[in-house]
């Protein structure tokens, strides 16, 4: 059997601040590993799976980067 209710968030914090500390300190961990687990993936996991530049990209931003040199010191 299932039964869903509809509670705004004021009735909901209205009833968590009534937990006892014990109940209240179990439900703050149980937030706490949700949101860890949406979070995984790490920095250096990030960033290595990320985008490469390749040779021509890269010898086109050397290219730019010169001629933007050049006109700098115009």
């Amino acid at each position: 059997m299932q039964v869903q209710l509809d509670i705004g968030f004021d009735q909901i914090l209205k009833i968590v601040k009534k937990l006892p500390s014990g109940q209240l300190k179990l439900l703050k961990a149980e937030i706490e590993k949700e949101t860890k687990s949406d979070k995984s993936i790490d920095l250096e996991t990030l960033l290595l799976g990320g985008p490469t530049a390749t040779k021509k990209q890269l010898d086109t931003i050397a290219h730019n980067r010169k001629a933007i040199n050049q006109w700098r010191t115009k």
